[in-house]
């Protein structure tokens, strides 16, 4: 069972991206670097609510 799950930028904390995830097989928070066009650069994205 997949599930969407918005990513929030860990420095600016605004959303970004969407995503899906397996809830059953990852049970803890997603955790990705991707590129963050508020801040200009790369930087850790955190799931969010």
């Amino acid at each position: 069972m997949r599930v969407i799950v918005g990513l929030d930028c860990t420095e600016c904390k605004r959303k970004n991206y969407g995503t899906t995830k397996n809830k059953q097989k990852t049970t803890d928070k997603l955790e990705k670097k991707k590129y963050c066009k508020f801040c200009r650069k790369h930087t850790s994205h955190r799931e969010g609510k």
